[in-house]
């Protein structure tokens, strides 16, 4: 048992102490960054319009009620009243006050197609929002992938500047040797030692900087990074220069948008039927005569089919379908715009690949030089034909073209996965 337990701590030591990869902050920056709730409350509200829609097929119900008084109310003409009188029969008429209360009932039959046009505009706007909302997450991972390349770049930098210091601190003691020997002078150990204790410092600057992007980066990823070092990225070729970015997603949805609200307007100059059923109770009823001779309450029914065409939409429909037209145009100014740039950006980046790739194939020849020459200045301060101002030149042109080689190397790798971000590859 103990031994399991042991291997359960040495597997969690080891998953724990994994580099961090840029795939995994890319995913938890967009997992942690707040604006991603706002797929679930536009996947709400989609719901809500599209229940509202459906709804126009549920019977639609009225209460009403009304108490009125007239200046005037049918009444019989006067010969025939004189005929009553005659008779013995009185008919006061219908009353001036008179009093309703009401139920009205609808049920669509057909509406022109204007629930479902609704419906289709509430899944566009959501798509449209989803899309736009796709947009600034992809942003997002621009922001990571900077922040993760830099600390790659100071991680380089912290490494050169550490061999630096060992390299230094080699000749510091052999220069201490010498003076001690009579060989070199106290200036030679001053020089080293100087050198020494500023690259010492710009080795404090530099941790401070790669503290200050892992804190950020932590906080884009809502989590604090598991390990020290960050993984290098592997080296990836592109599939292809077709462009899959989320604003060509974004400005076909609004497209989709555009033709969802013409078939809006195109149903708005429809008619529509349906059924409907009316009912009232109070005074006075259908049967005029009835409530002459009586002022009592009456229930009454009516049922039938009813037709309604606003033929004033007419009057804006082509308008209406213009300016739609005029906004699709307006999309695919805006898509060739984007296009465009983003092809001059893939130009400018490609030319910049080029460069550093040129530049990656020269350093490492350049660094095995600087090196050559650096240890044959530690043989020629060794035997006293330079000093030790010529050796310190000669170290940090190693140094420099050492760095120089890790910063195109991971130049170069940034500038691959902006390519790939460009084009969203």
């Amino acid at each position: 048992m103990r031994r399991i337990l042991t291997l359960f701590v040495v597997l969690g030591a080891v998953i724990s102490a994994e580099a961090q990869t840029l795939e995994e902050c890319r995913r938890m920056a967009r997992e942690h960054y707040p604006e991603i709730r706002q797929y679930d409350l536009i996947t709400a509200t989609e719901q809500y319009n599209l229940s509202n829609a459906a709804r126009a097929w549920i019977p639609q119900v009225v209460l009403s009620g009304q108490a009125t008084y007239q200046s005037a109310t049918p009444t019989y003409p006067e010969l025939f009243q004189q005929m009553l009188t005659a008779n013995g029969v009185e008919m006061a008429g219908i009353r001036k006050d008179q009093y309703k209360v009401a139920i009205d009932i609808q049920q669509n039959i057909w509406d022109g197609g204007q629930s479902r046009a609704n419906r289709a505009i509430a899944e566009a706007e959501a798509a449209e929002q989803r899309s736009r909302l796709d947009v600034s997450l992809y942003g997002l991972q621009s922001r990571v992938d900077d922040l993760y390349f830099g600390i790659l770049l100071l991680d380089e930098r912290m490494a050169q500047t550490e061999a630096l210091i060992g390299v230094l601190e080699s000749n510091l003691s052999r220069m201490r040797t010498y003076y001690n020997n009579g060989v070199a002078m106290q200036a030679d150990v001053d020089a080293i030692e100087a050198e020494l204790l500023t690259a010492r410092q710009t080795l404090g600057q530099v941790d401070s900087s790669r503290a200050n992007f892992r804190r950020m980066l932590e906080v884009f990823i809502g989590q604090p990074l598991r390990s020290k070092v960050l993984e290098r990225p592997v080296m990836q070729t592109l599939a292809s220069r077709t462009s899959a970015r989320p604003e060509l997603a974004m400005f076909a949805s609004q497209e989709s948008k555009i033709d969802a609200q013409r078939k809006a307007i195109n149903t708005s100059v429809m008619p529509r039927f349906s059924l409907f059923a009316q009912g009232y109770y109070g005074y006075p009823g259908m049967d005029m005569f009835k409530s002459m001779m009586s002022s009592e309450w009456s229930l009454n029914a009516m049922v039938g089919v009813r037709m309604q065409w606003n033929i004033g939409a007419f009057y804006t429909k082509k308008n209406n379908l213009e300016k739609l037209n005029t906004a699709k145009r307006q999309i695919a100014v805006q898509r060739d715009i984007f296009l465009f740039n983003t092809e001059m950006q893939t130009m400018q980046q490609d030319g910049e690949i080029a460069r550093l790739r040129r530049a990656v194939e020269d350093d490492d020849r350049i660094v095995e030089l600087r090196r050559s020459v650096r240890m044959a200045a530690e043989s020629r301060l060794e035997h006293g034909v330079i000093d030790a101002t010529d050796l310190l030149r000669k170290i940090t042109d190693e140094t420099t073209a050492t760095l120089n080689r890790s910063t195109h190397e991971i130049e170069l790798l940034q500038a691959m996965y902006r390519l790939k971000t460009t084009l969203n590859q």
